[in-house]
């Protein structure tokens, strides 16, 4: 390229330093900006790096990214992009798959481990100093169904397994003899799946398919014995749906990292109930994931300017990144 090229950060009050951009700043001109200012910054622009990933400023400034080749997202879902406009245009679309895989895995794993042992119980009677022994669940020989075949679902399935579950996974098509998951069902037989699990996570994209997937219906084909543990997106949920099952023990307890609406209001049925775990979307965020999404972009940056493909682009139609095992 002749000239720098011109690249976006979008921020909120978390904003990268220059050092941490230091491969971006060293070959483009950078513009720092939070939602209010970022159709301005976007004239003229090549590249916008979302690192606010929850924010929606993008869809209200699209009609200022004339310029704009490419946009990275500092997630792995990249819903807030989606808009009919963006699915349109030629811009590229990027996200940050393989940050979070692992650590998303072990809050599932830990979830799964505070069910079984009844840790949140144990606080509760360490809080009272009250002294009541209980016997607890063995997980080795329990059986996990994974919602969602890609990287961070593998990343699940793998931890779950070495814990001695029995694990399979649910995916747009059926295969059996998946490395990972062993037999993958259809989504199409989703419900019949759920019947056979006591472990249900969810970690699918969020797309226009994938809404409201757990419904009335979904949890009506869990057993009672069954946990739900998402993930993923809180829009994967009909949320009132959820509240029925756990108050008539239709299901016997549910860990939500995400949630619908984000943040839960203070006077949700959700806080309140004795059989739930909510943790505030931050199942991925381990010490250092901050500066691990910004060296992501930057490298895909270098790639960009020297002219080689960009990794994990989405496939816009789908809403994320296509794999060949997916």
């Amino acid at each position: 390229m002749s000239t720098k090229p011109v690249v976006v950060v979008l921020h909120n009050e978390n904003r990268p330093s220059r050092d941490a951009l230091a491969p971006v700043t060293e070959r483009a001109e950078v513009r720092f900006t939070e939602a209010d200012g970022l159709a301005e910054a976007m004239d003229g622009a090549d590249v916008v790096f979302a690192y606010d990933f929850l924010s929606t400023a993008l869809a209200e400034a699209w009609h200022a990214a004339g310029s704009v080749e490419w946009v990275h997202i500092a997630a792995a879902g990249v819903d807030p992009l989606m808009t009919p406009e963006v699915r349109e245009s030629d811009v590229v679309i990027t996200n940050s798959r393989g940050v979070f895989d692992d650590a998303i895995a072990e809050y599932v794993l830990g979830q799964v481990l505070s069910f079984a042992k009844d840790l949140p119980r144990s606080l509760r009677l360490q809080d009272e100093a009250t002294w009541q022994h209980r016997e607890s669940e063995r997980v080795a020989g329990t059986r996990a169904l994974v919602v969602g075949t890609g990287p961070i679902g593998r990343a699940v399935a793998r931890l779950l397994r070495a814990a001695g579950l029995e694990v399979s996974g649910s995916g747009r098509r059926e295969r059996a003899g998946d490395p990972d998951f062993g037999d993958v069902s259809a989504t199409e037989d989703l419900h019949e799946a759920l019947g056979r699990a006591d472990w249900v996570v969810a970690i699918a994209p969020l797309t226009d398919q994938t809404a409201g997937m757990f419904d009335a219906d979904a949890f009506a084909a869990m057993g009672p014995h069954a946990r739900f543990i998402n993930v993923g997106r809180g829009e994967l949920v009909r949320t009132d749906d959820l509240v029925a099952a756990l108050r008539s023990e239709q299901i016997a307890g549910a860990a939500l990292d995400v949630v619908d609406p984000e943040p839960l209001p203070e006077d949700h049925p959700l806080w309140t109930l004795p059989n739930v775990m909510i943790t505030p979307h931050n199942s991925g965020d381990f010490v250092g994931w901050r500066d691990a999404l910004v060296d992501l972009f930057a490298e895909n940056f270098v790639r960009w300017v020297d002219g080689r493909p960009l990794d994990n682009v989405v496939d816009t139609s789908l809403g994320y990144v296509p794999t060949t095992r997916s």
